[in-house]
């Protein structure tokens, strides 16, 4: 191993690690049928929304369900089409601290102008 060299360069030669090697950090990714799966599921989500909406229902109860829809439809683009499942777990941590602000933030404002008393 030259000096210049690190452990894995030595080990590996010229070419550069695979993706699924194990020094790459990432685990594999799913095939298309799981994001045609994914994609299904956030167009049921997506027709529970205008569902509810239509709902003749109080205010304080088709609030949070828009909500709690919403949230979970992040979740799902976020963890499988922006593939944070699949990386470091830091990155995933960075998009739970940026929803929960946005929840609080969004909470804070929907309580202030009275929407869930109407």
């Amino acid at each position: 191993m030259a000096d210049s060299e690190t452990p894995v360069q030595h080990e590996l030669g010229d070419r550069m690690p695979d993706p699924g090697e194990e020094h790459a950090p990432h685990r594999a990714h799913p095939s298309a049928k799981e994001y045609i799966r994914i994609g299904i599921i956030l167009g049921v989500l997506t027709a529970l929304e205008v569902a509810t909406y239509y709902v003749d229902v109080s205010r304080g109860v088709l609030i949070p369900t828009l909500y709690v829809l919403a949230v979970l439809k992040f979740v799902l683009v976020v963890l499988w089409f922006m593939h944070l499942r699949f990386d470091d777990r830091r990155y995933a941590r960075f998009f739970v601290m940026g929803i929960a602000g946005a929840a609080t933030l969004y909470l804070i404002v929907l309580l202030i102008f009275g929407a869930f008393s109407r």
